[in-house]
């Protein structure tokens, strides 16, 4: 088990495990549609960040990274395909998160909000643009900051 999650109910240990998850499908259905580049950038930053997240959260992610893909594409089909109807309910699940990263260190709390805060902007900038890179479509903007989430160093 993660040390930092000691404090935390199972529950509240799977939400902070699936965040990754629903940020991914959150930003990458934000147009309605969720592309193969998008899922394909979510799977490599979580296979990467195993390596070189923030110290503190390397555990975190070589946890998170276990079947990544299957837990991704499983948890999409639980949601409606709709962005509409999908995105209410991921933003009320992410929303759990401000009752859970109070419960951690205050320095763990703010890495893991910039990670996946670094996840969100990656995922938008994966897909459209020159050639796929570095564009961050009108819906996805709105989402990228993640303001769902209260900032744990504020």
């Amino acid at each position: 088990m993660i040390e930092e999650f000691k404090v935390l109910t199972n529950e509240e240990v799977e939400t902070m495990l699936k965040a990754p998850i629903l940020v991914t499908i959150l930003i990458a259905g934000a147009d309605n549609e969720i592309d193969k580049s998008e899922m394909q950038q979510a799977i490599s930053i979580t296979k990467l960040k195993q390596k070189k997240a923030r110290l503190d959260l390397i555990d975190y992610y070589k946890e998170v990274a276990t079947d990544f893909e299957d837990k991704l594409k499983v948890t999409i089909q639980q949601y409606p395909s709709s962005a509409a109807e999908r995105n209410p309910l991921i933003i009320k699940e992410l929303e759990d998160l401000n009752a859970i990263l109070p419960r951690l260190s205050s320095h763990f709390a703010i890495e893991f909000f910039a990670s996946i805060k670094d996840l969100a902007k990656k995922i938008a900038e994966s897909s459209g643009g020159l050639l796929g890179y570095m564009a961050v479509g009108y819906e996805e903007s709105k989402l990228i900051g993640l303001k769902m989430i209260k900032d744990p160093s504020q």
